[in-house]
């Protein structure tokens, strides 16, 4: 039998207003407090009341987003509105809870099956612990990966192939006759790997399966004061130039382009470009890049997840979408830079 919250609240030895705060309003606890209140409630087996129709659910119609980045970027934006195309409709709402830290990861694994204010949980690209999530398995809340590195840990994932796909971009540039090529990335966290770093283990397949490149590599780094011309300097300081340059993302490859058009390279004459998610303004600026669709994902993701609140048993728990070339013209046959 559930406890109720006047025995959490004698267990932890606060007020039961106290318990009504840190569930509904944590903010308004002190850390401490919240701790013991969520110890105690775990203890007992307590979770929050829902509203009347979720008594009779036992839902509570409310889907959690692990983020690694702002929801503004261009891929969580479309992410969540695939996502909120599919569970709108069927009476969800989307919570936002940004995770960028081992220690953030873990709180929120901790918390949500003592709150149980969500009936499933999606991680945008970036690995769990399964150590982690073996508690939401104990409580029926099922977790869906969107890009993920790994599927371990998950019920369900969607992603697109990120190393086949830059495998695919390098491979272009060295077909058209490029040997020296700088590879822009940004460096990793070993603490809580992304899915972007399966694209550095494509280019490196790349050059290796070819046997005459010299790479180059170049790290992204987004706290100086102008990212972009810190990259342009780094592959102009290089001993001997690259004829390509060869960029993770193109949140990255864009703002390089103006900055090479700013300073008079002739692209792809003086440096082929290339980026990889065909996001915003890449069609614009001419960028040769590698395509996916985030809002897709969110849709495959959302029907996943809620077949899995459902208790229903997917045909395909695992889907991995290849992404595709897109030729455009900053990309060129090295000869034709001479």
């Amino acid at each position: 039998m559930e406890a109720s919250i006047s025995e959490v609240a004698a267990k932890a030895g606060v007020s039961i207003a106290t318990v009504s705060r840190a569930f509904a309003k944590p903010d308004m606890v002190s850390e401490k407090t919240r701790n013991r209140v969520f110890a105690a409630a775990d203890e007992l087996n307590y979770s929050i009341s829902r509203s009347a129709t979720s008594m009779k659910t036992g839902l509570a119609y409310r889907v959690a987003l692990l983020i690694s980045e702002d929801i503004s970027t261009w891929f969580n934006s479309r992410l969540l509105a695939g996502l909120n195309s599919v569970l709108h409709d069927e009476g969800y709402d989307i919570s936002l809870y940004p995770v960028v830290t081992p220690e953030e990861r873990h709180s929120f694994f901790t918390e949500l099956p003592v709150r149980r204010n969500a009936d499933a949980v999606i991680v945008s690209s970036f690995n769990v612990n399964p150590d982690e999530v073996s508690r939401l398995q104990s409580v029926h809340i099922p977790i869906v990966g969107v890009n993920t590195p790994s599927l371990d840990g998950y019920d369900a994932t969607v992603s697109i192939d990120d190393r086949n796909g830059m495998r695919l971009m390098a491979e272009h540039l060295i077909t058209l006759g490029h040997e020296r090529i700088a590879f822009v990335r940004h460096r990793t966290s070993p603490s809580i790997p992304h899915s972007a770093d399966l694209r550095i283990q494509g280019f490196e397949d790349a050059c290796r399966a070819a046997g005459t490149v010299h790479a180059e590599t170049i790290y992204y780094d987004e706290t100086v004061d102008s990212p972009a011309n810190d990259l342009l300097s780094q592959i102009l300081a290089l001993g001997e130039r690259p004829t390509a340059v060869c960029c993770i993302m193109d949140l990255m490859a864009i703002p390089l382009y103006f900055t090479m058009i700013r300073y008079g390279l002739r692209v792809p004459r003086d440096l082929s470009l290339t980026g990889f998610d065909d996001s915003t303004y890449a069609k614009e600026s001419g960028l040769t890049t590698i395509r996916q669709d985030p809002t897709a994902l969110g849709r495959v993701a959302a029907t996943k997840t809620l077949a899995l609140i459902e208790g229903k048993t997917l045909d395909r728990p695992h889907e991995v979408v290849m992404p595709s070339l897109v030729l455009r013209s900053s990309t060129a046959p090295l000869a034709q830079e001479d």
